[in-house]
């Protein structure tokens, strides 16, 4: 009887201590938090070139979601990691900025009268 004893309250015992434990491995991962759902969105296949096409003919702007600004042309236009179309009207709303124009490749213009040195007399 005493062995008998012994041996339900050792089963009992090695019961109570396994059964949290499988329930833990059982347990399905926590949900993503926003930041990675934001990213995981974020990162979408890139457009392709009709799709580009598409959209410069539709008059939208790509913008690029990672660094909040948009692009009405140019080599950033649906070329940036993260990024969509939209129109220029719902970007704006949205708080994003427009890209400015780089001044690197710009070609100074002069002015035909600036150009040439007055004459002399």
């Amino acid at each position: 009887m005493q062995l008998l004893k012994r041996l339900l309250t050792t089963a009992a015992l090695t019961a109570a201590l396994t059964l949290p434990f499988a329930a833990v491995a059982q347990t399905p991962a926590p949900a993503a938090d926003a930041k990675t759902k934001t990213k995981a969105a974020a990162k979408t296949a890139p457009p392709t070139a009709a799709e580009i096409a598409d959209a410069k003919a539709k008059g939208l702007v790509w913008v690029n979601t990672s660094t909040k600004v948009y692009h009405t042309d140019g080599k950033y236009y649906g070329n940036t990691k993260a990024g969509k179309f939209m129109t220029a009207a719902d970007a704006d709303k949205a708080g994003y900025r427009a890209a400015k124009e780089s001044p690197i490749g710009k070609k100074k213009t002069t002015t035909p009268a600036a150009a040439t040195p007055p004459a002399k007399k």
